[in-house]
């Protein structure tokens, strides 16, 4: 069996990773805010060492501002914009990228630290070095994201914009899964009657939330959200008409704004369903009481998320309460991979 000391050990290490889910779940919002300030194309130029040193003087100010002002947001959007408007759009954008290049950081100098000190087992490291190549292609994503809007169409591609929300989500569930992996022991379900049927309905859940938040991705990459302001109607009809109206018919929704939100709402409606049956199981199942508390905590995020998608299309997408909507995915999604982790078949141990 492992020593108290492996244990120790592992739970240093694990922290440190849940310290990283929580930077990257900031990121995630402010990258929701920096979009939702219609910041995210101030910053022209990608300088992946250079960049973390913002404006220090007028001079430096004004030769950046310059640089924005050939880009085709300022020419087509922002045309007339003060060199102090242009500070509040840049400095959203500076602290998403400074925050990145943090995130970076706080996982390579610990990695290396724990390396040194012999603290992580030879089969997590693969795991780790994947980690940091992910999060390092990542950062390259965004650029690409951003350079979307820098040609003609000062609009990022909904498409790269989804890909980056995407590939977020999954270094962070990816992150999170190993983590909870050195401190969480799921033995006590593993032999419990209908554990199977619970394992498949949590996983089918999980999937259902990534779904909703890639077409939350598409949403914020379109506007949708600005463009059917009513609920629970859409143009006065609960199936509204021009759902398929663009030709090849799979376009419709990716590009079709009234599809794109129609989508967004029929997925939260299907989670709105699915959680509380899912929940009933948990409840009437012998399963240890962190699974079923877990479970309360979705069915309470699960509401507070429909409320906060619901007031956010009322109210016109403020951008406090849809970061906020967007935080709640978040949440929600972690919550479930809670419960699939400790619904998963348990491995076998040694003694």
């Amino acid at each position: 069996m492992n020593s108290k000391a492996d244990f120790e050990q592992n739970r240093a290490v694990a922290i440190w990773l849940l310290a990283v889910c929580t930077l990257i779940f900031s990121m995630v919002v402010l990258g929701g805010v920096t979009r939702l300030t219609n910041s995210g194309l101030s910053m022209v130029e990608w300088e992946p060492v250079m960049g973390i040193i913002p404006p220090l003087n007028n001079s430096e100010w004004q030769e950046t501002f310059a640089k924005y002002k050939q880009s085709p947001e300022y020419l087509k959007v922002n045309l007339g914009m003060s060199l102090d408007q242009f500070k509040r759009i840049f400095y959203f954008e500076y602290g998403h990228r400074v925050l990145g290049r943090l995130i970076g950081l706080a996982f390579l100098l610990p990695f290396l630290y724990f390396l040194m000190r012999k603290k992580i087992s030879t089969p997590m490291i693969p795991k780790m070095i994947a980690m940091f190549i992910l999060g390092g292609l990542q950062g390259v994503l965004g650029w690409y994201m951003v350079k979307s809007g820098l040609v003609h169409d000062p609009h990022v591609s909904q498409y790269r914009l989804t890909a980056h929300l995407l590939a977020a989500i999954i270094i962070y569930s990816y992150i999170l899964w190993v983590a909870m992996g050195m401190l969480w022991d799921n033995r006590a379900n593993t032999d419990i009657d209908g554990v199977t049927r619970l394992r498949r309905f949590s996983l089918t859940i999980t999937v259902l939330i990534v779904v909703m938040i890639i077409s939350g991705g598409f949403v914020a990459g379109t506007r949708a959200g600005l463009a059917f302001n009513t609920f629970p109607l859409m143009n006065g009809q609960l199936v509204p008409d021009g759902l398929f109206s663009l030709s090849p018919l799979y376009m419709n929704f990716f590009e079709n704004l009234l599809t794109i939100q129609f989508n967004h709402r029929l997925i939260a409606l299907v989670l709105f369903i699915s959680i509380p049956i899912f929940w009933y199981f948990v409840q009437k199942s012998a399963l240890q009481t962190r699974t079923r508390i877990i479970a309360h905590l979705l069915m309470l995020i699960l509401g507070v998320q429909v409320g906060l998608g619901i007031s956010t299309l009322l109210f016109h997408v403020p951008v406090a309460l849809a970061a906020t909507h967007q935080a709640g995915a978040l949440v929600l999604l972690t919550l479930s991979l809670l419960l699939n982790h400790d619904l998963r078949k348990a491995p076998r141990t040694v003694t």
